[in-house]
């Protein structure tokens, strides 16, 4: 890495930081629950570890990217020495959400609920992204016109190489050369959901539409995502809720209605308590009507 010190933009309109990176040798920073109000991409070069995020545990090791949503909680602990770098972006200074046709990482990298928050790194891998961090670097050293709009487009090919690396491990695809059944109903479960979550909330409710029993659904939701299907769901709902409460200006009770929710107490109960932020909050530190600006 080109600097050992972290590096931190700050936003002249407000005073908050809108882009980071820091080195670490040790997970002093993520030892504790995090619920940033910022993109996290977490770049670990070697060592083992244990990650917390949302519902679910995992085991790590070596070369890996792991990349968390603002608010998305995560917890790090380390089984054998850790190091790696970290870049923080607020979504005010680069939103994944306007920019989805030009990098693609919605759904792929982040507010992706079907698959671990990260992805195996080769070296070749460990080299590109590097590199790109070492441009980044260098260009928040030295000030220069345009600073901002080169940043971002440095991110941008950060995240495209991000999301491609993504697809090329996607599980359920090289599941699904193996011939095993399993992953078509997997299939037919991420459909399910995206097409009906704002509807349905009961995992009995996609049982009924796979014609598959609840209890089968949920062995399989629990061997295959490592998180059960009431959680998915959440979690599904809440990604949702999230882009209403960023990009427009709706009020929290519109958003809970085309969420499926009558009551806005209830839907402002919910997501604090899968969010750990109210709808309110989430507003006033991540930003709203961004599609509307």
């Amino acid at each position: 890495m080109q600097t050992q010190k972290p590096l931190t933009l700050v936003d002249p309109q407000n005073g908050n930081q809108a882009f980071k990176i820091f080195p670490y040798s040790d997970t002093s920073h993520f030892d504790h629950v995090q619920r940033n109000n910022y993109y996290t991409v977490i770049i670990n070069l070697s060592g083992s570890g244990k990650l917390k995020s949302d519902f679910s545990a995992y085991d790590f090791s070596g070369q890996v990217m792991m990349c968390f949503s603002p608010y998305q909680p995560f917890m790090i602990s380390p089984v054998e020495e850790l190091n790696g770098v970290v870049l923080n972006f607020h979504p005010d200074f680069f939103c994944i959400h306007l920019h989805q046709k030009e990098v693609a990482c919605n759904g792929v990298l982040f507010n992706n609920i079907y698959q671990p928050p990260f992805i195996t790194l080769t070296d070749r891998d460990i080299t590109i992204l590097l590199n790109i961090i070492e441009q980044m670097q260098a260009e928040m050293q030295n000030a220069a016109l345009a600073q901002y709009e080169l940043l971002i487009s440095y991110l941008k090919i950060f995240l495209i190489h991000g999301s491609r690396l993504r697809v090329e491990q996607n599980p359920l695809a090289s599941a699904e050369i193996s011939g095993l059944k399993e992953p078509f109903v997997l299939q037919n479960l991420k459909d399910a959901i995206e097409e009906h979550f704002k509807t349905k909330h009961a995992p009995a409710d996609y049982a009924d539409l796979l014609n598959i029993s609840p209890k089968a659904l949920a062995k399989i939701t629990k061997n295959h995502f490592n998180k059960t299907l009431t959680n998915m769901i959440a979690e599904r709902i809440v990604i949702e809720a999230k882009r209403e409460l960023y990009l427009t200006s709706k009020p929290v009770k519109s958003i809970a209605y085309e969420l499926g929710f009558n009551d806005e107490f209830y839907f402002s109960r919910f997501f604090k308590n899968n969010a750990d932020v109210s709808p309110q909050l989430y507003r006033e530190t991540v930003g709203f009507a961004k599609a509307e600006a």
